[in-house]
C-alpha cells in the first residue's frame, strides 16, 4: 500500500469521526431529554400515590403494579388487546396479502384500487372513529337504518360488550388494512419475475408457485408487517376514544385508554405511570426478542 493510499485511509478515518463527533451529542441529547428521561420518570412515578401535583412525596412500592394485577377492567384491557392482535394477524394480514397479489400487477384500474383502499389508513384515527361513531349509531346510523328498513328493527352496537368490540374490529380492519396492503404490494412488484417463468417450466401450478416462490421471497415483508401489526395493536388508542370511549362498562379498553381514562383523567398519576411502564416492557420485550429470533438476518 502506498503512501497516498496510506494518508486518505487516515483521512477518511478522521472525516468519520469528526462527523460522528459533531451529529452524535446533539442527537443523544435530544433522545435522552424526549426518551430516556419520560420513561425514567414514568418508572420513579409509578412507585407513588400521586395526583399530578407538586412533588411526588407518597411512596407506596409496588402497590400500584400489584394493583393491576387485580383490576378486572385491566384484565379486560389486557385481553382485548390480544384479541386485537389476534384479529390483525389472523383476518387482517391474509386479506391485505390477497388484495396484494390481485392488485401487484399492472392490470386496468390496479391503481384507482389501490389508492381507494389506502386512503382510509390516510385518514386520521380520531376522524375515522367519529365517522363510524355515526354509522353505528342506533338512532340515525346507517347500519341501524338498513336494518329498520328490512324489518329487523333498530341495532344499538355500541350499547352492548360484545357488539361494541366486534365494531371496533371493523374499524381496525377497514383502517390498517391498506398499509398492509401496500406493504406486501411493495413486496411483489420486488420479486424477479424470471423465478415465476422457471417454476412455470418445472411444471409448477399457481398454488405451487405462491407456496414456493412468493411466500419465500415475500418472507422478510410478512415478518415486518406482523411487527408492525402487533406493535400497532398494542398502542391502540386514538380510534378506541371517540368510538366507544372504552364503554359500555368498560369492556372495549385497551391497555392505552386504561390509563388514559383511570389514570390521566381520574388524577391518578401514579397508577397511570405504573401501566405504561408495563405496556413498555411488553412492547420492549416484543420487539426484541422478534428481532433476535425472526429478523435477525434481516
Amino acid at each position: 500500500m502506498t503512501l497516498t493510499a496510506i494518508q486518505r485511509q487516515a483521512g477518511a478515518r478522521g472525516g468519520a469521526w469528526t462527523a460522528v463527533l459533531i451529529f452524535l451529542p446533539p442527537a443523544l441529547l435530544l433522545f435522552t431529554i424526549f426518551v430516556i428521561l419520560p420513561i425514567a420518570e414514568a418508572a420513579w412515578y409509578g412507585f407513588y400515590n400521586w395526583n399530578g401535583f407538586n412533588r411526588p412525596e407518597n411512596f407506596i412500592g409496588l402497590k400500584n403494579y400489584l394493583s393491576l394485577l387485580d383490576n378486572a377492567t385491566f384484565k379486560r384491557a389486557a385481553l382485548n388487546n390480544f384479541i386485537i392482535i389476534a384479529v390483525s394477524l389472523l383476518l387482517q394480514l391474509p386479506l391485505a396479502l390477497g388484495m396484494a397479489l390481485l392488485l401487484a400487477k399492472r392490470a386496468f384500474g390496479a391503481v384507482a384500487f389501490r389508492l381507494i383502499f389506502f386512503m382510509p389508513y390516510i385518514l386520521a384515527d380520531v376522524a375515522a372513529g367519529l365517522i363510524f361513531r355515526f354509522i353505528f349509531d342506533g338512532d340515525y346510523g346507517p347500519v341501524s337504518g338498513l336494518s329498520q328498513a328490512l324489518g329487523f328493527g333498530p341495532v344499538y352496537m355500541l350499547a352492548s360488550p360484545t357488539p361494541a368490540m366486534i365494531a371496533l374490529l371493523i374499524v381496525i380492519l377497514w383502517k390498517y388494512f391498506g398499509f398492509h396492503m401496500m406493504l406486501f404490494i411493495a413486496g411483489l412488484q420486488s420479486i424477479d419475475q424470471h423465478l415465476y417463468e422457471a417454476a412455470e417450466i418445472d411444471g409448477a401450478n399457481a398454488f405451487q408457485r405462491f407456496r414456493f416462490v412468493t411466500i419465500p421471497q415475500l418472507s422478510s415483508m410478512i415478518k415486518l408487517s406482523v411487527f408492525f401489526s402487533v406493535i400497532g395493536s398494542l398502542q391502540l388508542f386514538d380510534v378506541v376514544m371517540p368510538l366507544t370511549y372504552g364503554g359500555p362498562f368498560n369492556t372495549t379498553h385497551t391497555m392505552v385508554s386504561f390509563l388514559y381514562i383511570f389514570g390521566i383523567t381520574r388524577m391518578r398519576v401514579g397508577f397511570g405511570s405504573s401501566v405504561g411502564v408495563v405496556l413498555f416492557i411488553i412492547c420492549v420485550t416484543f420487539a426484541f426478542t422478534y428481532r433476535r429470533f425472526l429478523m435477525r438476518d434481516e
